[in-house]
């Protein structure tokens, strides 16, 4: 699965929240309702968000430096976790707040039919953007299911701007039922009934996204598909015996750290074990292009160790899988 960043679903995401901001908060000016208010604060929210990830993904372009010689991709994922937290925060707490004290001290809506042209409005504009996302999703997805392309992509923007979009629409729909509500029963509670849903949803939503970024920054692994394309390019040679154990990991969500275990013949030279790593490398790098880093450690092949995997005193975590090739 491609790591693409999804910048054109982002810029929408952005397009859309910022022109819906703005109306909302002129429907709240004129109705007081608080779901207005919190789909305001909510838009507001995701549009800084788009904006943190776009910010994120351009330093994540720096060169590498001395002090970081592995390159500012992670960054990516450091401003997908900063996503979270101001969804969290700034969406759903306030949210929570503001319906919380609405359905404590309720008051008469003025002027209903501007939040509900509003909201129409705003479906629209959240459709067209979510639309886009499923569509550049698309694009990298594959035969993955929704819930597993959110769990596995290793670039954060798609599942982030997938996730708010939906968001949106369904708090966009509990605040229409809010609103609706309220105006037929002529009950005002019924409008913080629906801030406090929209509140609880972008909560879950932010609780969804910090537990995905937190793996992604914490370091993933290559998804299976691309450890089987590294295994089969490593051992699709006659330089090289077998592959002892192999690890990797994500040092951005398009640059990939190989670091392998394998076996060359006992009577090989030094340049002829030379040669056997340069040719891995290079067919590595064809079949995987986004391994940027490759580091092939030659050795004697034996079952024993082998099936041990790397000395887990000397890489954390230990739990090397055993060789998958005869």
């Amino acid at each position: 699965m491609s790591a693409g960043g999804g910048t054109k679903a982002v810029v929408a995401a952005l397009a859309a929240n910022l022109g819906i901001a703005v109306a909302k908060f002129v429907a709240f000016a004129v109705t007081r309702s608080s779901s207005m208010l919190a789909e305001g604060v909510h838009s507001l929210a995701d549009s800084g968000n788009q904006v943190l990830l776009l910010v994120g993904g351009k330093r994540a372009r720096r060169e590498a430096t001395p002090e970081h010689p592995f390159g500012y991709g992670r960054e990516r994922y450091i401003y997908g976790f900063l996503v979270s937290i101001v969804l969290f925060s700034i969406g759903g707490m306030f949210a929570v707040y503001e319906g919380y004290e609405k359905i404590a001290h309720p008051h008469e809506l003025k002027s209903w039919y501007w939040a509900v042209g509003v909201l129409l409005f705003s479906i629209v504009l959240e459709s067209f953007s979510f639309r886009t996302a499923i569509n550049e999703s698309n694009l990298h997805r594959g035969a993955l299911s929704w819930p597993q392309f959110i769990r596995r992509a290793k670039s954060p923007e798609l599942p982030i701007v997938l996730l708010e979009d939906l968001g949106a629409l369904i708090g966009l729909i509990l605040a229409l039922a809010g609103v609706s509500v309220a105006v037929a029963t002529d009950d005002g509670v019924w409008d913080g009934v629906g801030t406090l849903c929209i509140g609880i949803l972008l909560v879950l939503i932010a609780i969804v996204l910090a537990l995905e970024t937190r793996s992604l920054l914490l370091g993933e692994a290559a998804g299976v598909e691309t450890v089987r394309e590294i295994e089969a390019a490593i051992v699709a040679g006659p330089d090289v015996e077998r592959l002892i154990h192999m690890r990797t990991l994500h040092l951005g969500p398009e640059e990939l750290l190989v670091a392998a275990k394998i076996a060359v013949a006992h009577e090989d030279t030094a340049a002829d074990v030379a040669r056997a790593i340069d040719a891995a490398e290079a067919r590595i790098r064809a079949a995987v292009p986004i391994a940027r880093v490759i580091y092939l450690e030659p050795d004697i092949y034996r079952a024993g160790e082998a099936a041990r995997g790397a000395d887990p005193e000397a890489t954390p975590g230990g739990g090397d899988r055993p060789p998958t090739h005869d």
